[in-house]
């Protein structure tokens, strides 16, 4: 396909993420609105960052007037699993992507947008990238702003239901490929033991928690970014030692 049609299908694709991130970011506006920011300031804070997790974890940083350090250490934290989703993408663009790209195909890597990458069969073109980028950037943005602007004057429960979108469209994501690809399922399966695992044995939280407060200064319980990055560790860890993919043709064609 052209550019031009990964760009188009890009765009159909991220027109669902873009209405989930309108309900998401819609409460962030809010929170950034109680916090004295301005519809101006939330949107270019929205517009720079595209992180659920890390805004709202940043907000209550700044909110509590906490230090500079304090808030890279916690951004790096809670982010940290774009950089395997980065590792992973990397793979399936073609070599020939340059760097500049590349590096555009980076910022705009969510946990949605990279579903949908991931899912596509064959080597990946960055225009697809770029197309689902084009609405679901814009759909965050402008939820932020509308979020600061019109949030304190909406029933509460309708608030409620806005927050919930987000679980609905990723799970809308990561159906399909389930439904056709066994090893995907298995997958999701036990990323979801491993994220269960932390969410009803405190203990162990408190333990690796502990332990990560210690190496970067983290809360003293583990983040929600640590959590999806050790349930990727290991599903993927697991994955390949019971169900190994066998390289079959050129390296290139992969």
């Amino acid at each position: 396909m052209s550019h031009l049609t990964n760009f188009k299908c890009g765009v159909r694709h991220g027109i669902p993420i873009a209405l989930g991130y309108f309900a998401v970011s819609f409460t962030f506006g809010i929170a950034a609105a109680k916090c004295g920011m301005s519809m101006v300031q939330s949107g270019v804070l929205s517009l720079l960052n595209v992180t659920s997790a890390g805004q709202f974890a940043g907000l209550e940083v700044i909110s509590a007037g906490g230090a500079y350090l304090e808030l890279i250490m916690t951004q790096i934290i809670i982010n940290l699993r774009y950089c395997l989703m980065s590792f992973a993408l990397s793979q399936k663009l073609d070599r020939k992507t340059g760097n500049v790209k590349r590096m555009l195909v980076a910022f705009g890597i969510t946990d949605e947008i990279f579903g949908i990458s991931a899912s596509r069969p064959g080597p990946l073109d960055p225009f697809y990238n770029y197309g689902a980028m084009a609405v679901a950037i814009p759909g965050w943005t402008i939820g932020t702003m509308a979020g600061t602007f019109l949030g304190s004057i909406m029933p509460k429960f309708i608030l409620t239901s806005l927050s919930l979108a987000i679980y609905g469209m990723f799970i809308a994501i990561i159906i399909p490929p389930a439904k056709k690809d066994r090893n995907v399922l298995i997958s999701i399966m036990i990323a979801m033991c491993v994220s269960s695992f932390f969410e009803y044995f405190p203990r162990i939280q408190k333990i690796t928690g502990g332990f990560i407060s210690e190496i970067a200064g983290a809360a003293g319980k583990v983040t929600g970014g640590f959590v999806i990055i050790i349930a990727t560790i290991a599903a993927a860890g697991i994955m390949a030692l019971i169900r190994p993919i066998e390289e079959t043709g050129d390296k290139d064609e992969q």
